[in-house]
């Protein structure tokens, strides 16, 4: 699982360069054709993580309620995220990831309730969910670098 946890951090670090290197009205607009924009897809990114993790897992998540509502799979921008909720979002991607990794480590992820992935994937246990949502990541870094072109 070590290296799982690498890829994840490797990606991150690679998020948090758009959130350093863009700026916030970058960061929030909505490139043609599509229907979100960077910051909501980092934000997704970080909520994602939680769900699949966490929430599967029966373990509170770390992040809030009000940002898992807000980016959770389904929504899509609806106002502009100020300066400090990108602070928010950018210790997020860290914290989250440092946090699942001692938490894993420390075997807190004990039970699982099965879940299927939009293209039909069954993830069954914790390790099915780390390297599943590496697998969402890439998905969303993806849109991410599509989305940068046009803004």
């Amino acid at each position: 699982m070590h290296q799982t946890f690498d890829v994840a951090k490797a990606s991150r670090k690679v998020l948090s360069q758009f959130l350093e290197n863009y700026t916030l009205e970058q960061l929030n607009k909505m490139a043609p054709g599509f229907n979100n924009n960077l910051i909501w897809n980092i934000a997704h990114i970080v909520v994602t993580q939680q769900r699949l993790v966490y929430k599967f897992s029966g373990v509170p998540m770390i992040i809030s309620d009000e940002l898992f509502d807000k980016y959770k799979g389904g929504t899509k921008p609806i106002q502009d995220v100020t300066q400090a909720e990108v602070g928010e979002i950018r210790s997020l991607l860290f914290e989250t990831i440092n946090q699942t990794e001692v938490d894993f480590n420390n075997e807190i992820f004990k039970n699982y309730q099965e879940y299927t992935t939009s293209i039909g994937l069954a993830i069954k246990n914790i390790e099915d969910a780390l390297s599943f949502n590496n697998y969402h990541e890439a998905l969303h870094m993806g849109v991410i670098m599509s989305i940068r072109k046009f803004i």
